[in-house]
């Protein structure tokens, strides 16, 4: 499989593609701070798996994780999703033309 090189926004929008890793920052964004094993409790996820999901989080610079003896907590980290939403709106204006022509479609289709 040939390798190919990453930018950060790409490694934003590859890890939030999954809905595990989505599920994983939701919690995060209710709970800050949780454990790891905190973290895989309600996904019913195996720590080994649930590693791997906070590896691909971690490397796009979405979670940071700090050790505390032997416990270690993550925490969402807000600058790649900041860079991520600046990206999209630039895209916004598109899709928000095509709303304002479907709805005026759809008042027009209203009228007797």
């Amino acid at each position: 499989m040939a390798k190919y090189s990453t930018t950060p926004i790409d490694r934003t929008f590859s890890a939030l593609a999954d809905p595990t890793r989505r599920q994983i920052l939701l919690h995060l964004e209710a709970q800050p701070g949780l454990s790891v094993s905190e973290l895989a409790r309600p996904l019913s996820l195996k720590l080994p798996g649930l590693m791997k999901h906070l590896d691909v989080l971690a490397d796009a610079g979405l979670i940071t994780r700090f050790k505390t003896g032997r416990t270690v907590s993550v925490h969402l980290s807000v600058e790649p999703m900041r860079e991520a939403m600046e990206w999209l709106q630039r895209y916004e204006r598109l899709w928000t033309v095509s709303l304002d022509r479907l709805v005026a479609l759809a008042e027009q289709d209203d009228k007797p």
